[in-house]
């Protein structure tokens, strides 16, 4: 009796003319016949069938009439959907909220070949669903992807604009891609990152990207960002006004200077070592009065990395009186350690406090000489040169102190003379060189020498040790590896697998090789793939069949790399 009812109430509505159920009125609305014809029930609000489907028709009254044979869950989930259809065909577009943008700047250099767009839209694809499975042979495409912005950049092509928003999520997810891949994208993805909040970072630092990053020409612009940005846009404009004028940078960071944070000083402060010229000595003398011990530190590493600043004379002044030659017997070095940190040394950098299982004393000599200019010690020691000081017997217990000191010195003033005598040969033994008694001490060394100097030495440290030690010092070798350091590589990795060793112990080599071997060597590779001896079938877990892979993968690699480039340079037909 119920279900007749209510039928017949909804077709007497259906039959009385157009209403707000009629869909003559928008998505609220609906019409008066089924597509077979039959009348159709009332429309309700749609929180009304959300109130029924949350609490059941069991314990609810079903808002809409279950058809004869029908049950009332099936009635409420037919009626929810037509309410579904209603709503999405009646709904109009919403008036924007602002104008439209201005469009993006034109990008006038010329298109990518169709061959490397279709190779980075594979990069990209590749890195979105996660990487590559580096347990096959199959080539890591994620990392190949910074050596083809690279290679694209060096050419001078657009990126393709359907590829930007990957490209964009690729550099959001992965910092160490951001600058190629912003250069590479152009003023379209600035365009684009002002309407996505996600790539945003892309403004940061990029003059001319928006109303917050304005070109360092733009003297208003500059200012009123430096009065009203937020930190990370501040220190983005700090860095790159720095690269391009900084004497304006750092006028700039003294007008606000006593009024900045703690924190902040600290982080503005570090960014003024791109560039850093005498100009700056007054403004870091000043910071060295500073509230903060951290921002009084940095000031004095800085002004010690100048050799002619006031700081690194006084430091000199103190290192010498420390360090002396012996008045008897065979030349050697005698240590007088200081006896106490005065308020000066402390103004001038040097912390009182040492850390734990530290003395003292040998605390305070290390950081004074490592402020000192190393131009002090051939004067001071004989006129002799930096081989032959490094030569130099030293008092008992003080050789360590001694040596490292002018490892960090001559890493801070990126002198390569002091590096080379530090560094010794390449086949002196590892924990007994003649000043680094680390390889971290030695890679950081490494650093202060000219390209091809530096593969030369890393090269023959593989010959002589072997790849046991040598990641840390491949590490700062510049791609592509220069042929003697490819071939030392090569030659150490054939060697370990025929001595029988384990190849995941170097997997570490094999990524770096991957990216920084010459594509060349290719060939050479290929027939490493074989075993020795040959091995009809090893079993899946044997070093024989890891060795396989690792070779197969890596020859994939490399020739996979010589392919990029040759997409990327071919000239066009």
């Amino acid at each position: 009796m119920k279900t007749r009812d209510a039928t017949a109430g909804a077709t007497a509505g259906a039959a009385a003319g157009p209403t707000r159920e009629t869909g003559t009125h928008g998505p609220d609305t609906a019409g008066p016949l089924d597509p077979v014809g039959a009348p159709t029930p009332r429309s309700l609000p749609w929180e009304e069938l959300v109130k029924t489907a949350l609490l059941g028709t069991d314990r609810r009254a079903n808002p809409q009439t279950a058809s004869a044979g029908g049950s009332a869950p099936g009635a409420l989930l037919a009626a929810a959907a037509v309410r579904t259809v209603r709503r999405r065909a009646g709904l109009r577009p919403a008036a924007p909220a602002a104008p439209f943008p201005p469009p993006a700047r034109a990008d006038d250099r010329p298109p990518l070949p169709r061959a490397a767009r279709n190779r980075l839209a594979q990069l990209l694809a590749v890195r979105a669903a996660g990487g590559a499975d580096r347990r096959g042979t199959a080539p890591d495409l994620t990392e190949l992807l910074p050596q083809w912005l690279a290679t694209a950049l060096q050419q001078g092509y657009a990126a393709p604009h359907e590829l930007l928003p990957a490209l964009l999520d690729a550099a959001r997810a992965r910092t160490d891609l951001r600058p190629a891949a912003l250069a590479f994208a152009g003023p379209r993805a600035l365009w684009l990152a002002q309407l996505n909040p996600a790539w945003r970072f892309a403004l940061r630092g990029a003059p001319g990207g928006a109303a917050g990053s304005p070109s360092p020409d733009d003297a208003e612009g500059v200012a009123r960002l430096w009065d009203e940005g937020l930190f990370a846009e501040r220190a983005a404009l700090l860095g790159a006004l720095r690269e391009r004028d900084p004497a304006r940078a750092r006028e700039l960071l003294a007008s606000t200077w006593r009024t900045e944070r703690t924190e902040d000083r600290l982080l503005f402060l570090d960014s003024l070592r791109a560039g850093l010229s005498e100009a700056d000595e007054p403004f870091l003398d000043e910071a060295l009065a500073d509230r903060s011990r951290n921002v009084r530190s940095t000031a004095a590493e800085l002004l010690s990395s100048l050799p002619g600043s006031a700081l690194a004379g006084r430091m000199a002044e103190r290192a010498a009186s420390c360090v002396s030659l012996a008045l008897s017997g065979e030349p050697r070095i005698t240590v007088e350690a200081p006896h106490e940190c005065d308020a000066g040394m402390e103004r001038d950098g040097v912390t009182a406090k040492p850390p734990a299982n530290r003395g003292e004393r040998s605390w305070w000599f290390g950081q004074l000489l490592e402020a000192a200019p190393l131009a002090t010690w051939p004067g001071r020691l004989g006129g002799r040169t930096p081989e032959e000081l490094v030569a130099l017997p030293v008092d008992e217990g003080w050789r360590s102190e001694l040596h490292g000191a002018w490892c960090r010195a001559a890493v801070r003033q990126q002198d390569a003379g002091w590096s080379r005598a530090l560094l010794g040969a390449p086949g002196s033994p590892v924990a007994e060189g003649p000043g680094a008694v680390s390889l971290a001490e030695r890679a950081r060394l490494l650093g202060a020498l000219p390209t091809g100097e530096r593969a030369d030495w890393v090269a023959g440290f593989i010959a002589a040790h072997g790849l046991s030690d040598s990641f840390q010092l491949l590490a700062t070798c510049a791609a592509p590896w220069t042929g003697p350091l490819g071939a030392a590589v090569v030659d150490a990795l054939t060697t370990a697998r025929r001595a029988g060793g384990y190849p995941w112990s170097y997997s570490g080599i094999m990524g770096l090789a991957e990216r920084c071997l010459d594509p060349a060597e290719a060939t050479r590779l290929a027939a490493l793939t074989r075993p020795e001896p040959p091995v009809l079938d090893p079993p899946a877990n044997s070093t024989t069949a890891y060795w396989t892979d690792a070779f197969e993968r890596l020859t994939g690699t490399l020739r996979l790399r010589e392919a990029m480039h040759a997409e990327l340079t071919r000239a066009p037909v």
